[in-house]
């Protein structure tokens, strides 16, 4: 358990990560958030190590929400909608958080990573919504949840791209397209 003094650091350090990481600032360094928070450098490594760290403790709320999103599609009658839903869903969590996509992607590599069981979970829950739909013969047969989730990580690295940002939904209906095959039992 937390003092409440280090709770409220704790606190205030993760919304502070909250309005940088989600107001474009991506390359904002861990020196750059802490200043900002008002904390000594000492102050955020104690609570948040690596920038990994501080980015799982920003996301978990969202992937966890994610994973509840997904148990609650697969019991929809149209294993087609819940599945590109949440693709929809995952891409605009990821792309909220400016810069997460790359941290995303490489920690289900990483178990060390903060982000590895996170991550992990929420591809399986992905994953479970694909192996629905190819079960009802409305999904492409030849992809997995890791296919799935590269298409997450592209889509969101668009949505990061202000040139290509303007085209993101018209791309997700593409590669929803893509996936889905279109037949109903």
């Amino acid at each position: 358990m937390m003092r409440a003094d280090a709770k409220k650091n704790y606190d205030h350090i993760l919304a502070v990560a909250r309005e940088l990481l989600t107001g474009g600032g991506a390359d904002a360094s861990l020196r750059d958030i802490a200043r900002k928070a008002g904390v000594g450098d000492g102050t955020l490594y104690r609570h948040f190590p690596t920038r990994e760290a501080l980015l799982e403790a920003l996301l978990r709320n969202g992937f966890d929400a994610l994973k509840e999103r997904a148990h609650a599609l697969e019991t929809s009658n149209e294993p087609d909608a819940a599945l590109v839903t949440w693709l929809r869903e995952v891409v605009a969590m990821a792309h909220h958080y400016s810069g997460a996509i790359a941290a995303m992607v490489a920690a289900i590599a990483d178990e060390g990573s903060a982000l590895h069981a996170a991550c992990v979970t929420m591809k399986a829950a992905g994953t479970r919504l694909l192996v629905r739909a190819q079960a009802e013969g409305v999904a492409r047969s030849d992809m997995d949840g890791t296919d799935l989730f590269a298409m997450v990580g592209a889509l969101a690295w668009i949505g990061d791209q202000p040139s290509l940002a303007p085209r993101a939904d018209h791309l997700i209906d593409i590669m929803a397209s893509a996936i889905l095959t279109g037949k109903v039992r």
